[in-house]
């Protein structure tokens, strides 16, 4: 039976206790211990960004737990940030907060966010710090990493592309942050000068790349690259570059040295799919003492019914090709575009060969490129089919899987913030409350009472 509420006068006093109203299962009680742990030994690093002079500043303990808790939660925007704090009682506590402290204000949030921290290197050392907490854990093996790039929208129109000569970066609306990391880049255009420039940049973020990679559409975007332990499917290392290929294979050569310098983790083996399989980049692999468990990008096989480059017989002894009626294909050692070797049969073969129809039927002679990277391609042919590979194939679901659980729980599709360096941030900390969540997941153990009475 329902009745009608009587009362009409609140009561006066309260005894109320926060610490008692968060449970013991809620992701913020469960990582505020890692996280305490973490900023303690942060705190000396921390103190260039402490202001003794003026207002005071927000604390930047305060700033970093606010941004864990949105990145956690999908609250990627400052103003809504705020709100959330100011209102959730869970949000509260894990910032150190008490019922009658003043939460920031957004404004004044957002300019300490893109000023005081802009140009250090906090967030990194932020993540290390809990990739190292995960390595006490004994969460990180270093036996085998995988590595693979998500593209995340990036937060430009993808209708108001333009070709960049069409770009007047004189313009007041062109003097942003975004667009001076965008010119300041192209100084060092010089060291890719093989490459061709973009034919569509975005206006309001020219770092950005147009790529269609992600759900088949055309965009503008940003390649989130991961380098996890297989094991637990911890992030390692974490990278932003534009959504091209290319960037993201360099990108893990990047994230590989960087891991083995500052935290002193190299892998046996590597895994990763087919856009790794490049010449170049399974040369540095095998190099440096890293077995590629990655199919091989090979285009040589030819679709038109004549002998492609697998028909042929390489003798690494005599440094020749030996085509199915024994000729030999040599070379002068020229390298091509400095990547490609060209071995060529002798015209007086190949003029009275048979097979010439079906080896090459519009050319004097054949000729069969082979890649300078050519031998560390064939140690990974050689590995592809091997029980070890199967078992590397199917652990790569686990770099896969972050990326889902980043979209799909994190609800993290589209940047927030512009610009590489921005990318950078916001990737940063997207990798840090993830690596919180496995450390979490890892260490925590239900109350003794809880546990009791989950048994009974």
């Amino acid at each position: 039976m329902m009745g009608r509420q009587t009362g009409d006068q609140s009561q006066l006093f309260y005894l109320f206790n926060l610490e008692e109203r968060i449970p013991a299962r809620h992701l913020l009680r469960r990582i505020n211990p890692i996280v305490t742990r973490v900023f303690a030994d942060l705190r000396e690093k921390l103190k260039p960004f402490y202001s003794e002079i003026g207002r005071p500043s927000i604390d930047p303990e305060l700033m970093l737990r606010m941004l864990i808790v949105g990145y956690c939660y999908g609250t990627r925007f400052e103003r809504k940030l705020c709100e959330d704090v100011e209102l959730h009682l869970a949000y509260r506590w894990f910032c150190r907060l008490d019922l009658d402290d003043k939460v920031p204000d957004h404004s004044t949030f957002s300019v300490n966010r893109h000023g005081r921290f802009r140009d250090s290197d906090i967030f990194r050392q932020l993540f290390e710090a809990v990739v190292r907490a995960c390595m006490d854990a004994g969460l990180v093996k270093g036996e085998g990493f995988a590595v693979d790039a998500s593209v995340i929208e990036a937060d430009a129109s993808r209708y108001h592309g333009k070709a960049p000569g069409e770009i007047d970066w004189s313009a007041p609306e062109r003097q942003t942050r975004a667009v001076g990391e965008f010119l300041s880049g192209l100084e060092d255009a010089e060291l890719n000068a093989d490459r061709e420039p973009p034919k569509v940049i975005s206006p309001t973020d020219p770092c950005s790349a147009w790529t269609a990679k992600a759900n088949k559409r055309v965009q503008f975007g940003y390649g989130l690259n991961y380098l996890i332990d297989i094991e637990n499917a911890v992030i390692v290392d974490v990278e932003a570059t534009p959504a091209r290929t290319y960037d993201e294979v360099a990108a893990t050569r990047t994230m590989i040295e960087r891991t083995e310098r500052r935290l002193d983790l190299k892998p046996g083996r590597l895994v990763a799919d087919t856009a790794y399989g490049t010449g170049k980049f399974l040369g540095w692999l095998v190099g440096a003492g890293i077995t590629p468990h990655i199919p091989v990008w090979d285009n040589g096989k030819r679709d038109d019914g004549t002998f492609s480059r697998s028909d042929f017989t390489f003798d690494k002894e005599k440094n020749e090709y030996r085509c199915a009626n024994g000729k030999a294909l040599r070379t002068t050692g020229r390298v091509h575009d400095g990547r490609t070797i060209f071995y060529r049969a002798s015209k007086r073969d190949c003029d009275p060969c048979p097979l010439k129809p079906k080896c090459c039927p519009k050319m004097a002679s054949r000729r069969v490129p082979r890649d300078v990277n050519e031998g560390a391609r064939d140690q990974a042919r050689a590995l592809m089919g091997t029980p070890a590979f199967e078992k590397s194939r199917d652990e790569r679901k686990r770099v896969e899987m972050r990326f889902a659980h980043l979209k799909t729980h994190h609800r993290f599709e589209r940047m927030r913030l512009r610009g590489l360096t921005g990318a950078r941030d916001e990737f940063h900390l997207a990798a840090i409350v993830q690596n919180l969540k496995t450390l979490a997941n890892h260490i925590w153990r239900p109350p003794p009472n809880e546990h009791a009475a989950c048994i009974a």
